[in-house]
């Protein structure tokens, strides 16, 4: 069961907060129109995905420090250090930058 929701600028997020919902994803989802927050991950990958995605990592205060824009289906964004959180949306929803902080 994915966890408590949360709204980031008018896009519902959903908290992945058990091995299965970590371990899905947005994998064999065809319909992106929601977010996800991956507590305590610092990478991802997008195998089996069918759509690319935009992705913001940020620290435990939810400063952000990485923004991966477009990423497509089977890429792979290897550890980054400092990161707490891993934020995965629909692409082009949302307009971040580095070192903002998400509300």
């Amino acid at each position: 069961m994915i966890g408590v929701n949360m709204i980031i600028k008018n896009i519902k997020v959903k908290v992945c907060n058990n091995f299965f919902n970590r371990f899905k994803g947005f994998m064999f989802t065809k319909n992106i129109n929601y977010g996800l927050c991956f507590p305590r991950c610092n990478s991802i990958h997008t195998i089996f995905m069918f759509k690319p995605i935009d992705v913001i990592m940020t620290d435990k205060d939810y400063n952000v420090l990485y923004i991966f824009k477009n990423v497509k289906p089977y890429r792979i964004i290897l550890p980054k250090k400092n990161v707490y959180y891993t934020f995965e949306f629909p692409i082009n929803k949302l307009d971040f930058r580095i070192n903002e902080k998400i509300k």
